[in-house]
């Protein structure tokens, strides 16, 4: 007969892979997450899954990650259900299935779990094992986006510009893109920037939009960049400047930006040798800091 294990001496367990994981030490996160999630704890479950998932501690294994994640999501633990959900979305560990990563991401949104929330509203804007309908995908991104969500605010900012799913409303966009933007989204940044050049939602103001521009630009946003090097080119919110237009120009031509060819072409026909020279240093510069 096996004796079980105390709840308190469980849960200590748990902890102390908590305490592991904080500290980086996966390969004794494991050990303590594996003793807890073996008695059924749904936390150390997933995270016994996470960890396989993504090879912290241990060679990655999808299949035994699904396995963790599926012992967890049935006793509906919602950050469970949602890495189940995505991999049946990617088909990874299991056979890709859409209509079983919808069923799993629903479980886990309706308990409130913002990534669920958002993954959901992807899926029904894709029509990814569910019916594609814009106003569901709004209705999901908001639910993420009033909980913090950055990519939400970002993708439910998008929807009200275009007017996708919901009545066009311009205001609500620069709400949205302003809240994703200041945690960090250079989309969000680059579409901000875009309504304050065009002057929707906010009245026009080309300092504003070279503000947004340059968070986006220098998180490497090529679109932005580009952006960028025009307004310096052009002087539109900062002093005309084409030393700086070329920097721009060049490090987003480097991104893959197509249009900053051109760009760079004529602010390079308007420049003196020296001026073109001190440009280049400044992209070495950029490039090396970032």
């Amino acid at each position: 007969m096996k004796l079980s294990t105390p709840a308190g001496q469980i849960t200590k367990y748990y902890e102390d892979g908590e305490k592991c994981l904080g500290s980086k030490d996966y390969s004794n996160a494991l050990k303590c997450f594996k003793k807890a999630a073996d008695q059924g704890h749904a936390l150390a479950q997933n995270y016994m899954g996470l960890l396989y998932a993504r090879k912290l501690g241990v060679p990655q294994d999808f299949k035994k990650a699904e396995y963790w994640f599926r012992q967890s999501a049935e006793q509906g633990e919602p950050m469970a259900q949602n890495n189940l959900g995505l991999m049946y979305a990617r088909g990874e560990g299991v056979a890709q299935d859409y209509h079983q990563a919808a069923e799993w991401l629903l479980k886990a949104a309706e308990q409130g779990n913002s990534e669920a929330q958002y993954n959901l509203g992807f899926m029904y804007a894709k029509g990814q094992g569910v019916p594609q309908d814009d106003e569901q995908a709004v209705h999901w991104f908001r639910k993420a986006a009033e909980q913090g969500d950055e990519v939400a605010q970002y993708n439910l900012g998008f929807m009200y510009e275009k007017g996708i799913g919901i009545a066009q409303d311009y205001q609500q966009a620069v709400f949205l893109y302003s809240m994703a933007a200041g945690q960090g989204s250079a989309d969000a940044a680059l579409n901000l920037g875009g309504l304050y050049d065009s002057g929707e939602g906010v009245e026009q103001d080309y300092k504003q939009a070279v503000n947004w521009w340059k968070k986006a630009a220098e998180k490497g946003h090529a679109v932005a960049q580009n952006n960028l090097g025009l307004m310096y080119a052009q002087g539109l919110g900062v002093s005309q400047d084409y030393i700086e237009a070329y920097k721009w120009f060049a490090l987003s031509s480097m991104g893959g930006e197509e249009r900053a060819f051109n760009g760079l072409k004529t602010a390079e026909s308007l420049m003196t040798e020296e001026e073109i020279s001190e440009a280049k240093e400044l992209v070495e510069e950029w490039k090396s800091s970032h």
